[in-house]
């Protein structure tokens, strides 16, 4: 008996050797070609099946990669990423790829992509004043996507990329210094006028042209007015005169007959 126990678990114990020297999934893509991968992840992006895709995409690479789909496929699995959602993979391959092809024929579309991820994350930014505070959102996705945006302006101005990147970035400009002049009012419903004046003047100084700086000029008259210093106050309305003659806040208080409390 004891014998027979014996070898039983000597049996057991070759048995869970071999298992463990088995493949725990066999790979469907072994003996693929470089064409037979890339053309099955090109599938698959049409399919929208983005995770098998990056799949296909990371295995050619990884098996090609001098091979003649390799820089492409480092390319589409930015934008498969980025159709994924997953915003840190595909920025995080954006920046690769124009890091090892900054002279490649597409890499234009690298950067415009890279805007694109940051962009559509900050679409929000006045959209959605109703649903969030803008003084509790962080700008860094719209200053990173208008910096994006910005060098494909800059090292590609004939990019077919180029009039829609400067278009949003206009777009980006005005959010940037919208998030600010919020603040700004933010600060002013609480009183604190000095904090106000600074939100005010950032908007004025990093987005000079930006349409929100009508409102930034008219926060810093009021602010100013409520601090008693009456000369800062008169050279910001000055200012504000001048670039916004026919500004719609000159019917709400300017002339600050009322408490500037009941002009928001």
């Amino acid at each position: 008996m004891r014998s027979l126990a014996s070898l039983l678990a000597l049996l057991l114990t070759v048995f869970a050797a071999g298992c463990g020297l088995l493949p725990e999934q066999i790979d469907e893509t072994a003996g693929w070609s470089a064409n037979k991968l890339y053309a099955e992840a090109k599938g698959a992006m049409g399919e929208g099946a983005y995770d098998k895709a990056i799949k296909y995409y990371e295995k050619l690479e990884a098996r090609y990669p001098y091979g003649r789909f390799a820089q492409q496929s480092q390319l589409e699995v930015a934008y498969a990423y980025y159709k994924q959602q997953e915003k840190a993979s595909a920025i995080a391959a954006c920046d690769r790829f124009i890091r090892l092809h900054p002279n490649h024929p597409n890499v234009d579309y690298a950067y415009y992509l890279k805007g694109l991820v940051n962009f559509n994350e900050d679409m929000g930014l006045i959209g959605y004043i109703s649903m969030q505070d803008l003084s509790e959102r962080d700008p860094r996705a719209a200053q990173e996507s208008f910096e994006a945006f910005k060098a494909l302006v800059n090292k590609f101005p004939d990019s077919k990329y180029a009039k829609d990147s400067a278009l949003r970035m206009a777009y980006l400009v005005n959010a940037l210094a919208s998030l600010e002049v919020h603040v700004a009012n933010y600060y002013m419903r609480r009183g604190a006028y000095v904090a106000a004046v600074g939100r005010a003047q950032t908007s004025l100084k990093t987005y000079p042209d930006a349409p929100a700086n009508e409102e930034a000029l008219f926060v810093m008259v009021k602010a100013y007015d409520a601090l008693g210093m009456t000369d800062l106050r008169d050279d910001a309305e000055r200012v504000m005169k001048k670039n916004f003659p026919n500004s719609e806040y000159y019917k709400r208080g300017l002339n600050r007959t009322e408490p500037w409390w009941k002009l928001w």
